[in-house]
């Protein structure tokens, strides 16, 4: 029996999502006279945007860098508030990203995808909505974004709740008042350390239930001025920012390239203490050691831990707060505002799980192992089924009827993080294998749209039906992948990063850390050698 749906309406592609990677894709796309449909799930654009509403979200790269960079009249019209832009900022410049160019006349929105198969004799995807509707394109391009579906916590009883329990990946739109009430948190990652600091400013209680500790650098927000964004200023980071392993911008001289044990304790001392004030992911880059295992993590991670008390006058509280067991960088970075200050206030508690397991959730609260905990609402800040889970949730089978999550079942394995072989005319945007969440996801979107487009050109010029990555590339750019994490300290912590936060999803570090630089060099090399890490099949 054929896994292949029937056709429906016939697109040149069919883009999943309408994120930042779907509404540049529509617009590079169809500038190019390519006809074009974006499925969205959500009743509007914007992705992960659209979706993260919960108090504090904002993104952890500076706003103008978060910024398109293929309209300078766009770049003219919009101005950003804030260093770091909160969500509504963000949500409404992808809007008027959709409007200024068009965009909504080809997104279809309310519609999710349930199943993608692709017809060999055809050379075409067939895709089935939920709602039973049939699209069919020549190619597809997963948009699904890299954190968008989020982690079912296992936690027993959760059901049971009596009071309201809210996630923070799908937050109410209207909001949510916590005045006068006992509210519980659950999970401190990049979510729960930008929401529990407004959440205590409401709430009558707060009991912050705390599964990991995690490294957090501040974000020194402020507002932004008309000259912090002119065009020469975008331009100047735009261009620093191609050239840095992470994809953000910074100042020529601003980085040192001294190994941190080839300086004084009061050297290291001296440079990490300017970029905590500087604020940001840049402290990664503080040394050219740092995410290699040894004495420079080390260094890194004490003068976090000093932090941490310095901020925290309690000593207990302290301890608890300070991460153990995994090396800074091996999990996300946090970036916050006042989060370490929010455990000095009167009516925050901070309840260590690693001392105190959860036993369930009860209709009144959450019973850890000595006590019950009487809450009027519940707060999930418990993360996401990282990379792979948007894709996982599509029932998508290429050649042969073979499903993506039997490919994959060991872990993914892409080419490039572009292509996985074995689905023809399939591309990810910032998948696996790439820098992805490693990296200023806007830049890296952008050059992922860009090379699909470019791609797309390619083949028609030739007369090409399909392109699909070879077993071979494929082989060896995973075992590359693998070689360059190594050494890092990334592959060692329990993260999202290695798929460890969900039980029995496969423990493989997803994400290429080789730079910026060097991934798109490898990425430019394979398309001026005309794709010879594809099979191209002939119309």
């Amino acid at each position: 029996m054929s896994t292949v749906p029937p056709a429906g309406p016939d697109y040149d592609v069919i883009v999943v999502g309408a994120g930042y990677s779907g509404l540049y894709l529509l617009h590079q796309l169809r500038s190019r006279g390519r006809s074009v449909r974006v499925l969205e799930a959500a009743d509007g654009v914007g992705g992960t945007w659209y979706w993260n509403r919960y108090p504090g979200a904002r993104c952890d790269i500076e706003s103008v860098e978060y910024a398109f960079s293929f309209s300078e009249e766009l770049d003219k019209e919009w101005r950003w508030n804030e260093r770091y832009s909160a969500q509504p900022d963000i949500l409404a410049y992808l809007n008027t990203v959709a409007d200024k160019f068009d965009l909504r006349r080809d997104i279809q929105v309310n519609t999710t995808v349930s199943s993608a198969g692709y017809d060999e004799a055809a050379h075409r995807w067939r895709l089935v909505t939920q709602d039973g509707e049939r699209l069919s394109a020549q190619f597809c391009v997963m948009a699904t974004g890299c954190l968008s579906k989020p982690k079912t916590p296992d936690i027993a009883g959760l059901d049971s709740f009596a009071g309201p329990t809210y996630y923070t990946s799908s937050w109410p739109h209207e909001g949510v008042d916590f005045t006068g009430q006992r509210v519980g948190v659950i999970g401190t990652g990049s979510s729960g350390v930008q929401a529990i600091p407004l959440i205590a400013e409401q709430a009558a209680h707060l009991h912050v239930f705390q599964r990991t500790a995690n490294y957090i650098v501040p974000a020194h927000n402020h507002q932004l001025t008309d000259e912090d964004q002119t065009q020469e200023e975008l331009a100047a980071r735009r261009s620093n920012a191609l050239d840095c392993p992470l994809g953000v911008a910074f100042e020529a001289g601003e980085l040192n390239q001294l190994p941190a044990m080839e300086l004084t304790a009061e050297q290291r001392e001296a440079e990490f203490e300017r970029l905590w004030r500087r604020g940001g992911l840049i402290m990664m880059l503080a040394f050219p050691d740092l995410l290699l295992e040894g004495e420079a993590n080390e260094a890194a991670a004490a003068f976090l831990r000093k932090k941490i008390k310095e901020k925290v006058p309690d000593p207990a509280v302290a301890e608890i707060l300070i991460p153990k067991g995994f090396p800074v960088g091996s999990k996300r970075l946090c970036v916050d505002t006042n989060y370490y200050e929010t455990f000095n206030r009167d009516n925050v508690t901070l309840v260590d799980l690693t001392a105190t397991p959860i036993d369930r959730v009860t209709p009144a609260g959450v019973r850890t192992s000595p006590v019950e905990t009487e809450l009027d609402a519940l707060v999930m800040a418990t993360g996401f089924d990282a990379m792979t889970g948007a894709l996982a949730a599509i029932d998508i089978r290429g050649r042969g009827g073979v499903a993506l999550s039997q490919a994959w079942a060991e872990g993914p394995r892409t080419y490039l993080g572009l292509s996985v072989a074995g689905f023809p005319n399939l591309f990810t945007v910032t998948g696996p294998g790439s820098p992805s969440v490693l990296s200023n996801m806007r830049l890296s979107i952008e050059q992922h749209v860009r090379w699909i487009s470019d791609c797309i050109e390619y083949l028609a010029e030739h007369r090409i039906a399909s392109i699909e990555a070879t077993a071979a590339a494929q082989e060896s750019w995973v075992a590359h992948a693998a070689e360059v994490a190594a050494p890092t300290v990334y592959p060692r912590g329990a993260s999202w990063y290695t798929g460890a936060n969900v039980p029995g999803k496969a423990r493989v570090f997803m994400p290429y850390i080789g730079g910026v630089p060097a991934y798109r060099e490898a990425c430019e090399k394979e398309a001026d050698e005309g794709y010879r890490g594809f099979a191209l099949t002939p119309a």
